[in-house]
């Protein structure tokens, strides 16, 4: 599974209640006429993320998808049709954005539920197989799944875990821990 993640705030003479009323609306809409390979999507508010810049909130968007060729029909379907205007509100009222291309590495999808994002990069001197294997008792756990960034497509750092509660990283991580609300969930079922 992948996750298109977008980050993004109003302009400041934007209503954050009008703002995210109007981001409710086009997920719903997109929910509605889904294009094939996506899987739902997710809103969070967030704080105090380094790659936003001196912006202290910001929204954060996960979109799931079955693979890399579900973006494309992501990207029509988000700008077109019944989408089209309620997009185009939020786009109209967002100052600015960026994003972030991820997939799914351990653990379950459990978006609707997550509270907790930890971003961390993998240690210097740590081999991508003894980094997962440190993770696997974590990512065990019910209601925690681990993401990593593809392609370095992003301003992120490499990984993210989201769980439902306060979780701790072995030592040696630098993490950014994020306590997130949840905006919006809408997970579609298979067809």
């Amino acid at each position: 599974m992948l996750a298109y993640v977008f980050w993004h705030w109003p302009q400041s003479t934007i209503d954050r209640q009008v703002y995210e009323e109007h981001l409710v609306s086009f997920h719903s809409t997109l929910k509605a006429y889904r294009p094939d390979g996506f899987k739902g999507s997710a809103v969070f508010l967030t704080s105090d993320m380094p790659w936003i810049g001196n912006r202290s909130d910001a929204y954060e968007e996960w979109y799931l998808l079955d693979d890399s060729a579900a973006m494309d029909k992501l990207n029509h379907a988000a700008v077109s049709g019944a989408c089209e205007e309620p997009h185009n509100r939020v786009a109209r009222e967002a100052a600015g954005g960026v994003a972030g291309l991820y997939r799914l590495r351990a653990g379950k999808e459990s978006l609707a539920q997550s509270r907790v994002a930890i971003w961390f990069a993998k240690p210097n001197g740590v081999s991508y197989s003894h980094l997962h294997s440190t993770l696997q008792p974590i990512c065990a756990q019910e209601g925690v799944a681990l993401w990593g960034r593809q392609m370095t497509l992003g301003p992120t750092t490499e990984y993210c875990i989201h769980s439902h509660k306060q979780i701790r990283l072995p030592p040696g991580f630098e993490e950014v821990k994020v306590t997130q609300r949840l905006i919006w969930s809408g997970r579609s079922e298979a067809r």
